[in-house]
């Protein structure tokens, strides 16, 4: 009988092919040799945000958080903002780890900077060390990436955003079900910010203006409305309001509020109790008129974020633009100005921007709101601080952010793309400028809202240093 040693030894186990093992080490090698320079630059990307991971145990909180998450347990929509990151909470809620969350947010704020590297060395042949250049912004900006470590819904919208354009400029000429992708991605952007609707508004436009033919703009149509639709008829199912939500006109009510004066507007009977008497110069700013103890919704019931009181305001807010457009025009133009500042000034106050900080104590979540939230972690809902990891990044935030004049001369690199006919920069320069120019107007300016229009700004800007280009011919979309 044949020994086992002997049937083992004569048994040459799995036949590899000549070369194979050595072949897929060489193609190893040569892809990381074509893009060594953005593997450099990667590295201490994710080493900064495995030092936030360190040094922030758990995740960061902003007063928003706690509605998201308990969005997340009870799947009720939201009354005041779109609850699509709730959702997204809800799909990570089986593992009951919000460092899950804070962790999964950081690889979208990776994976963001390779989105831009990637699209601008594919579709336009780049060199390496320019398109890694583009991605740097979104990779190393300090608010970015304390940002990704909040509980908030900006990493998920800046992560569909740069997606969407991504695959929207992948190819000179997309395919209809590319093109329909696109729009179901701003789609989903619309339901976790409401930016996004608008947003939304400009891709399809963008498709019409490109000639992608009523095919793909239909296509386009259907699939950008789909989240949108789902979403609302959700909404309608609690609250018997086919809408997003009953904040839209409550916010620029108090858009209207450094300056409306009820003389020169003249509401009618049922919007007097939102006038106020205070002189503009004397009044806080907008967002005040919406949470402030004295604010004048009060005068108008117990709950102010009802289809009435939306109503109401958002009437009061229109009647106070047409007969102030100045004064409108005015605030609006500086809250936009506030984008470009070379330093960090806080705003709109010392207690909303200290939760954009790495701080020795950050803030956590209240009692009240901890007792709702305990289903979805029950073991890591406060911040644990951490050093020296914490130190480190509290350092590098004083000193590694995109300055708002830098911001600035990104943008202003896109428009110079456009005026070099580099049409391709018209969507991704055109969604940033959306991105920053809608919540002064409808609202109020914040620092956190410049962050998804940084990656598509890089975009746009790195065209204006590619070979100019004819403005395209029809587009004929492909269907794959």
């Amino acid at each position: 009988m044949t020994s086992l040693e002997e049937r083992v030894a004569d048994d040459p186990g799995p036949v590899a092919v000549d070369g194979e093992a050595p072949g897929r080490l060489n193609r190893g090698l040569a892809f990381a040799g074509r893009h060594r320079v953005l593997l450099a630059v990667l590295a201490p990307a994710v080493t900064l945000r495995l030092v936030t991971t360190l040094g922030y145990r758990g995740a960061m909180w902003f007063p928003d958080s706690y509605d998201y998450v308990s969005g997340a347990l009870t799947l009720t929509p939201n009354l005041i903002r779109p609850s699509g990151y709730s959702l997204f909470l809800w799909l990570l809620s089986p593992f009951h780890s919000l460092t899950l969350v804070v962790l999964v947010q950081h690889a979208m704020g990776v994976t963001v900077g390779v989105l831009v590297y990637a699209l601008l060395r594919h579709r336009f042949g780049l060199p390496g060390w320019a398109a890694s250049a583009a991605a740097v912004p979104a990779l190393f900006d300090a608010f970015g990436i304390q940002l990704e470590h909040l509980i908030m819904s900006d990493t998920p919208f800046t992560f569909l955003l740069t997606l969407a354009v991504t695959l929207a400029l992948w190819d000179p000429r997309p395919s209809t079900r590319r093109m329909a992708l696109v729009c179901l991605l701003v789609g989903l952007a619309a339901v976790t910010r409401s930016v996004g609707l608008p947003i939304l508004v400009l891709t399809l436009a963008w498709l019409a203006v490109r000639r992608a033919g009523r095919r793909a703009v239909v296509a386009g149509l259907v699939a950008g409305l789909l989240p949108v639709v789902l979403y609302a008829g959700w909404f309608s199912s609690r609250t018997h309001r086919f809408a997003l939500t009953y904040s839209t006109g409550i916010f620029l009510y108090s858009r209207t509020m450094p300056f409306a004066d009820c003389h020169k507007i003249k509401p009618p009977v049922d919007e007097l109790p939102l006038c106020i008497s205070t002189p503009p110069a004397e009044r806080g700013r907008s967002q005040f008129y919406i949470w402030g103890r004295i604010s004048p919704f009060h005068r108008l019931g117990e709950h102010k974020f009802t289809p009435d009181v939306e109503g109401r305001a958002g009437d009061f807010a229109q009647r106070a633009i047409t007969a102030q457009p100045g004064d409108y025009a005015e605030i609006v133009t500086s809250d936009l100005l506030r984008t470009f500042r070379w330093h960090h000034p806080p705003f709109p106050d010392s207690e909303t921007y200290d939760h954009y900080l790495f701080r020795v104590h950050p803030p956590q979540p209240p009692p009240t709101a901890a007792a709702r939230m305990r289903a979805y972690d029950p073991g890591h809902l406060t911040t644990h601080v951490v050093r020296p990891y914490a130190s480190i990044m509290r350092t590098y935030q004083r000193f590694f952010f995109v300055r708002g004049a830098v911001f600035g001369l990104i943008l202003l690199a896109g428009l110079g793309a456009l005026l070099r006919r580099r049409w391709d920069a018209l969507l991704p320069w055109s969604v940033a400028a959306v991105a920053i120019v809608v919540p002064p107007t409808t609202a109020e300016f914040d620092y956190r809202y410049v962050i998804p229009a940084l990656p598509v700004a890089c975009v746009a800007a790195a065209l204006a240093f590619t070979r100019p280009a004819p403005r395209p011919e029809p587009a004929h979309p492909r269907v794959d």
